[in-house]
């Protein structure tokens, strides 16, 4: 690996747009398991930072990866980090991204990247916009990221088991769905920590509550087929590592959301209604409430 050095780029921005920031770390054992392929934690780590861009309804730009290796310098580490380009480098060719050689050093396996995009001035989205009365929507499906950490889960077959652990180590961001949803959306953020914890987000900001109803989340075959109904909801719900997007749009604009979406290869599902008394209340069909966890918590 190359010795650590600072790495400093020049970067075009149009004018008329504003610039989107994204940084993030993925620690060995903590945000990947450990053993995970260097290729798909190159991938991750760039996703993960697509996925808040995404979030923000901004067009991919570049990518700076830095990161600690305990092998830094010798022929594993050299090995690693082809791999982590690799598999970074192809997320980056997909978006047209300018992607440099990451920055490296010698420590506990560590990974930051930094993404940066560019969005129309005024038109970024953020998570302070939701009015009582929109309407609550994900991308893709959720929980299918914690199915495959489960500790415990029943058989699937190699179709659903290759579908879970591309989920889990390959997250797609929903790039083109966050474009298409500038000036649409009321507000958005992207599922990494849980549902009820990001979605609590846009709440708290935008000074709302809201009414999940649970039999309307996205699953999964692998979740609807081989979960008891709760446990699947509870996976959707709290799980993280989805990286999808929930977004709110006033109720007349769901038209338009399946006009501009509707090519996308991620889909999108109405789940719930914001309102004006605060908190979140997550309801059966039969009107029961269920209470489910919190979501991931960086800190205790």
């Amino acid at each position: 690996m190359p010795a650590a050095t600072d790495s400093i780029h020049l970067l075009a921005v149009d004018a008329g747009c504003e610039l989107v920031i994204a940084i993030d770390t993925l620690v060995d054992g903590v945000h990947f398991p450990v053993g995970t392929a260097p290729a798909d934690v190159g991938f991750k780590a760039l996703a993960v930072n697509l996925s808040d861009l995404a979030a923000m309804g901004a067009t991919p730009l570049a990518a700076r990866a830095s990161l600690t290796h305990p092998d830094d310098g010798g022929d594993d580490g050299r090995r690693w980090l082809a791999a982590f380009e690799e598999g970074l480098g192809a997320l980056a060719q997909r978006f047209g991204i300018d992607a440099a050689r990451p920055v490296a050093a010698r420590g506990p396996l560590c990974v930051t990247v930094e993404a940066l995009g560019s969005v129309p001035r005024g038109m970024a989205l953020g998570r302070g916009g939701a009015a009582p009365g929109d309407r609550i929507l994900v991308t893709g499906t959720l929980g299918d990221a914690g199915l495959a950490l489960a500790a415990e889960r029943p058989a699937m077959t190699p179709r659903m088991e290759a579908f879970l652990q591309i989920r889990l180590a390959r997250p797609e961001p929903r790039v083109e769905a966050g474009i298409a949803l500038c000036g649409l959306a009321s507000a958005a953020i992207d599922v990494s920590d849980g549902l009820v914890a990001d979605l609590g987000h846009i709440l708290t900001a935008s000074g709302c509550g809201a009414r999940l109803m649970v039999d309307d989340l996205p699953l999964s075959r692998a979740l609807a087929e081989k979960l008891p109904r709760e446990r699947a909801w509870e996976l959707a719900l709290s799980s993280g590592d989805d990286y999808e997007l929930c977004f709110t749009v006033a109720p007349d604009a769901l038209a338009r959301v399946d006009d501009r979406l509707r090519d996308l290869d991620c889909g999108f599902t109405p789940i719930g209604t914001v309102t004006a008394k605060l908190g979140l209340q997550c309801l059966r069909a039969d009107g029961s409430c269920l209470r489910p966890a919190p979501g991931y918590r960086h800190f205790p």
